[in-house]
């Protein structure tokens, strides 16, 4: 075991070998599958090693703190039974596969809050007859992945979002695989951790949390601007998350952070888990997401929905973008503000039709009531499942006085470098960024603040472009935009349709 400190660098090139040694036996997009838990169980031991340690150092005898540590768990912060330690794993060379799978079974039976967690995999599975992952490929994994020591002095907090962050960016592009959908980029959720801007004792929910990103870099963010000092009262945080396994990473994340945070497996917009005794939705502080983009739901999740949460309208079944931030909006308090990432259609669809949409219509009921803060417009080519840009919607229900009937737009869509395979923000742009959001300052070039009349004037699109202009501006309707457009005009069609069968039935025109 190599004492290396595990730097951005190092870390990547670990978990490629780690990678590289599963090759072959498992579709790539599942590597992480394997790679994550066993990463978590490996911090794990090592965090229980060094409480162990500490406590040896005051009882002076191994045995003794053993015995207690069997009768109290409280001890620590997870209690590792002796045959899941590391230290024992390391040393298995047969049934290698069946010794994982009951140890992480060891240590949920022992720690019930990790129950659906860590034993989310089962290494010894098999499909049509054949291991899906052999012993000798486990075995060398593990012994790549033995290489580092994971305890709290070793490795920042993050070490799990850093690694999922790297495996999907290496393998889940390109796969077919929507990965995006419940990932967003590591510099985006910093930057919304900063335009939040999150206070003590706040609570803080993402209705579609993923693997708990956007709240992990609340919590940094929170940390960093308060030294984490003690006397602060701390953050709260809850989480929805539909897809179990990515629900287990969200709580292995939070696990790993020490944060106060609650997540919950199910589908939100159905049925969503944090409610008050009376079935209303819980309220929060703040509401930060990036749902999937363009979801397409049945009309009766908006029509028969219990929680009164679509009272600006139904969004079209093309696309649930104001489904979720209707959602969202009604889960803040009266002094809540929410950032939220979209596709960039969902602030600009339906401006300048005739007649009336939906999508429109929605966003004229959230200007109208002086509700929208902000709009930023992301660069190209930084999320995982697509090249769209993206923006990110910010809604604000006390704004400041003198920011009343206002609305910052901030067009980041140069502001940043080019990678492989993915752009990014670096970290002078998202300081750059979030500063002209909180000082409220017009920047040539990047922002223009405008007034809700003159948002009222451009038939409510909110589009950044088309205030801030930028040299060369390529106004191609993006291929998602134009998706959802063809299948609000199919849905259109089928409407008019069904009333013109209605009026040809009443007149008895029927043939």
């Amino acid at each position: 075991m190599t004492s290396t400190e595990l730097d951005i660098k190092t870390l990547e090139n670990w978990l490629w070998d780690a990678a590289c040694k599963i090759r072959g036996e498992i579709d790539a997009p599942k590597y992480k599958d394997y790679i994550i838990p066993l990463i978590f169980l490996k911090r794990l031991s090592d965090v229980f090693d060094d409480e162990e340690q500490k406590l040896s150092e005051i009882y002076d005898d191994n045995a003794v703190v053993e015995q207690l540590l069997a009768e109290d768990h409280g001890l620590v912060r997870f209690y590792i039974p002796q045959t899941a330690r590391w230290e024992r794993i390391a040393v298995q060379t047969t049934h290698v596969g069946e010794y994982l799978t009951d140890a992480v079974r060891a240590i949920a039976r022992e720690n019930p809050k990790l129950q659906g967690v860590i034993d989310i995999v089962d290494f010894n599975a098999t499909a049509a007859g054949q291991r899906i992952i052999s012993d000798d490929k486990l075995k060398i994994l593990i012994d790549v992945l033995g290489r580092y020591r994971l305890g709290m002095t070793d490795v920042e907090p993050d070490i799990l979002g850093r690694a999922y962050e790297y495996l999907l960016r290496k393998f889940a592009e390109g796969s077919g695989q929507s990965a995006g959908e419940f990932y967003t980029p590591r510099e985006v959720a910093i930057l919304m951790s900063y335009v939040l801007d999150p206070e003590p004792n706040d609570t803080i929910y993402d209705p579609c949390c993923g693997s708990g990103g956007l709240l992990i870099k609340c919590y940094l963010r929170f940390r960093a601007k308060y030294d984490a000092d003690p006397s602060i009262a701390p953050l709260r945080f809850k989480g929805q998350e539909i897809l179990h396994t990515t629900f287990a990473m969200a709580k292995m994340n939070a696990f790993i952070h020490d944060m106060e945070t609650q997540i919950a497996l199910g589908d939100t917009m159905h049925r969503p888990a944090f409610t008050n005794p009376d079935g209303s939705l819980r309220k929060f502080d703040i509401v930060t997401a990036n749902p999937m983009w363009n979801q397409d739901f049945p009309q009766d999740t908006y029509e028969n929905d219990s929680y009164n949460r679509f009272s600006f309208g139904y969004p079209p079944s093309s696309s649930a973008d104001w489904g979720w931030i209707q959602h969202m909006f009604s889960s803040l308090n009266d002094t809540g503000k929410m950032a939220v990432v979209l596709d960039t259609g969902a602030v600009s669809r339906g401006s300048g039709n005739v007649g009336k949409n939906r999508e429109r219509d929605i966003r004229q009921e959230f200007v109208d009531n002086d509700l929208v803060d902000a709009v930023i417009l992301m660069p190209e080519n930084l999320f995982y499942n697509t090249s769209a840009p993206g923006i990110i919607l910010i809604v604000n229900k006390f704004k400041p006085i003198e920011r009343r009937a206002q609305i910052m737009l901030i067009n980041a869509s140069k502001l940043f470098l080019k990678g492989r395979p993915k752009n990014y923000l670096p970290d002078d742009s998202i300081k750059q960024i979030s500063d002209i959001y909180l000082n409220w300052e017009e920047v040539v070039g990047i922002s223009k603040i405008i007034t809700t009349a003159e948002a009222a004037k451009n038939d409510y699109n909110l589009s950044p472009s088309r205030y801030v202009a930028l040299d060369a501006e390529d106004d191609t309707l993006p291929l998602e935009d134009a998706v959802v457009m063809l299948k609000e005009a199919e849905e259109g069609r089928r409407e008019a349709d069904k009333k013109l069968n209605e009026i040809i039935k009443a007149l008895g025109l029927e043939i």
